[in-house]
């Protein structure tokens, strides 16, 4: 993240959010439906991409799904309503409905994931007064590490995408992250494209997807 905190000057946002790194265990990766969560004294309604803390309780109506990844570990829960869970350090404890499906991601995707609604506020803080601003950073030439990084990851996404389901976008959040953290706008392209190819509904999406456009846009 930090050729990112560079580029667009967002080292205060970054830095008031990892604050609370350390009591973050997991994320929402997946929510349809009206499912609410009660953290400490306070209750909501649960979005899309929230970071998910130890003790968190969750309720997950009839018809409702919830999918959280928890970063320790990778392990990965798929809840159809009715049911009610906490979250835990690596897994959650559930109190009633059907069992969950569990996965695990490759290691390494679940910190990438991580910075999902940490890409999705530099997005959003990369326009003024709404208009994205132009051309903030050059693309870089890669260091034989970081191209072997990059080669990797493409490996892992490739490998993730054989198995999600056609409108999950977990396998290019974290492709995503990776070419975001070297500057490769160009290659983003395609994978946002792929994101709204499969949630084209999705108001994040097409943040990032704007965001992505301009920053490949000639100055």
């Amino acid at each position: 993240m930090k050729k990112i905190i560079r580029s667009l000057g967002l080292a205060a946002v970054l830095a008031g959010a990892s604050a609370f790194a350390a009591e973050d265990v997991g994320l929402v990766n997946q929510l349809n439906g009206d499912v609410s969560y009660t953290s400490g004294s306070n209750s909501a309604k649960a979005k899309a991409f929230m970071k998910v803390r130890e003790g968190d309780r969750f309720s997950i109506p009839a018809g409702a799904q919830l999918r959280i990844v928890y970063f320790d570990g990778g392990r990965q829960e798929s809840y159809t309503g009715p049911a009610a869970l906490t979250a835990g350090t690596k897994s959650s404890q559930q109190h009633n409905g059907a069992q969950p499906q569990v996965t695990a991601l490759p290691a390494g995707v679940p910190q990438k994931i991580a910075q999902t609604p940490e890409l999705i506020q530099i997005a959003r803080l990369g326009r003024s007064g709404g208009v994205a601003v132009r051309g903030a950073q050059e693309q870089q030439r890669l260091t034989p590490q970081a191209q072997a990084e990059v080669r990797q990851a493409r490996q892992t996404y490739e490998q993730m995408r054989k198995s999600a389901a056609a409108n999950d976008i977990v396998p290019e959040q974290y492709l995503y992250a990776v070419l975001q953290d070297h500057l490769l706008y160009d290659e983003m392209k395609g994978v946002v494209a792929e994101m709204q190819k499969r949630q084209p509904s999705n108001p994040d999406v097409a943040v990032m997807a704007e965001y992505v456009k301009v920053k490949t846009e000639p100055k």
